[in-house]
């Protein structure tokens, strides 16, 4: 199955000058969603992953329904102060500022293997932030799995020496 069929594309947002890339064509039709969760949880299969995490909210459509497909552990990565109890965080860059990324403290094992999910690798500051939670846990990244790479925005290169798979990569 092509998925880029089933990724919409709208010009000028958020802002002038942006084509955003949707998931939501992906998401109305069931036969490209089984699709994106199947070529997943070969991506997770094949690295090892023994607990699947996701990130704030549109990594979470995604995450989910692989952890459940899997049969794995599933965990959220969410903004400062979403995630009740004691959590470890990771400051990141944004493209105005700084934010900051939270686990549950005791999500993650010591040496236990995960993979993250998203649904879009940009920049990857985002991502590197959760690489940074998953390290300080005492985790091991076992890969980086998206749906859409937007390869000119240069995120492998902030996540360098880690394993990072892409269903769909835009090179412009």
């Amino acid at each position: 199955m092509d998925l880029k069929k089933y990724i919409g594309e709208i010009s000028d947002f958020p802002k002038p000058g942006i084509l955003f890339r949707d998931i939501g064509p992906i998401l109305a039709s069931p036969e490209a969603m089984d699709e994106v969760i199947y070529r997943l949880s070969v991506v997770a299969n094949e690295v090892g992953a023994e607990k699947i995490m996701a990130f704030e909210s549109r990594g979470f459509v995604f995450g989910a329904p692989l952890a459940y497909e899997l049969m794995l552990p599933f965990v959220m990565l969410r903004k400062k102060g979403k995630l009740p109890g004691k959590t470890i965080s990771a400051a990141y860059e944004l493209e105005y500022g700084e934010a900051v990324l939270e686990m549950a403290e005791g999500a993650v094992s010591h040496g236990e293997r995960v993979l993250l999910v998203d649904d879009l690798l940009a920049t990857g500051g985002t991502s590197k932030a959760g690489v940074l939670l998953i390290e300080k846990a005492g985790g091991k990244v076992a890969g980086l799995a998206y749906v859409i790479e937007l390869a000119g925005l240069g995120g492998r290169k902030v996540l360098e020496g880690h394993s990072i798979h892409s269903l769909v990569t835009y090179d412009e």
